[in-house]
């Protein structure tokens, strides 16, 4: 088996195991808040992140060396975690999916004031593009905006921020901050939360809160091994995988289906995505390739960073 095709299996697996998690995250959230959806994955993701910290090897504290660039970063991961949970938890699959797309655009943004990146006319043109498939999808005008839409937004947003500081300090900063610091926060934000909207949790719901936490980290796994066997232009482009899951799971789960403007809106998008993926795998076409060196999913501060568990030379531009 080549090299790329192993890793575009592995990356198909994880975005398999992160679709089953959203679809839990889905499950509970029709009875429980995002807030205490976040909090106990948080509380059972701690342990299993504490494993994956044991192998870094760098000496060093947990100071942030870039202190206001991990504080931005913490808040914009925290911010991220609870809108994406609460936007699985009211809108229907497809719908977060396609809006949480549109992150490869924003991280292509956001990198030209941060990075310092150089975006030139066709990596503009699909954004613009891109940008306009969000449009698509959710049809201001036509049909009524929900806050589940804006925590979509939200979410793409902060996870394409979040992500764009990592480029900046990764080299700089050790694993342990990095990946700690986040869900320190959202442990203590969603505790201090959680009395305004605690419900009490069965057994088997409690079971299924602490899944989340092992699909996450599975999903990372998976992940890691499909970036260490494979070119990144192959691996990230199986993230759109998860529409498919949509569909199936959606229907399966919650008597969901695609409509016209979501596909519509999720084939420019991905088809604008893919673009930039392929521009910046190409040389010349970008110095610092943000989007190609975006390891993860949107980051909820829940289950680990998968860049943080690559080569040191990948954790920053």
């Amino acid at each position: 088996m080549s090299p790329n095709l192993k890793g575009a299996l592995f990356s198909l697996a994880a975005f398999t195991v992160f679709a089953t998690h959203d679809v839990i995250v889905k499950l509970l959230g029709g009875t429980y808040s995002a807030i205490q959806i976040v909090f106990f994955s948080v509380i059972f993701g701690i342990p299993l992140v504490m494993f994956m910290l044991i192998r870094d090897a760098r000496e060093g504290h947990l100071r942030p060396v870039h202190p206001w660039w991990t504080l931005f970063r913490t808040a914009a991961v925290v911010i991220t975690g609870v809108s994406a949970f609460y936007a699985f938890s009211t809108l229907p699959l497809a719908q977060v999916y396609a809006i949480l797309f549109a992150a490869p655009l924003l991280i292509t943004v956001l990198a030209i004031p941060i990075l310092g990146e150089v975006v030139r006319i066709r990596r503009w043109i699909a954004v613009i593009v891109g940008l306009t498939g969000v449009m698509i999808v959710l049809q201001p005008g036509a049909t009524p905006l929900e806050l589940g839409h804006l925590a979509a937004l939200t979410a793409a947003i902060g996870g394409s921020f979040a992500s764009i500081i990592v480029r900046k300090i990764g080299r700089d900063e050790r694993t342990a901050v990095m990946m700690l610091y986040p869900m320190i926060a959202n442990f203590l934000v969603m505790g201090a939360l959680l009395p305004f909207v605690y419900k009490p949790v069965p057994i088997e719901e409690f079971g299924m809160m602490a899944s989340i936490a092992v699909l996450g980290f599975t999903g990372a796994l998976c992940l890691i091994a499909a970036y260490k066997s494979g070119e990144a232009v192959i691996v990230a482009p199986m993230q759109y995988s998860q529409i498919i899951w949509a569909s199936v799971f959606g229907a399966l789960f919650f008597d969901e289906q695609i409509g016209q403007t979501t596909a519509i809106g999720a084939g420019v998008i991905i088809a604008s995505g893919l673009y930039i993926v392929l521009r910046e795998s190409r040389g010349g076409g970008s110095e610092n390739r943000p989007v190609l060196r975006t390891r993860s999913r949107v980051e909820t501060g829940t289950a680990p960073r998968v860049s943080q568990s690559l080569d040191p030379k990948d954790r920053g531009p």
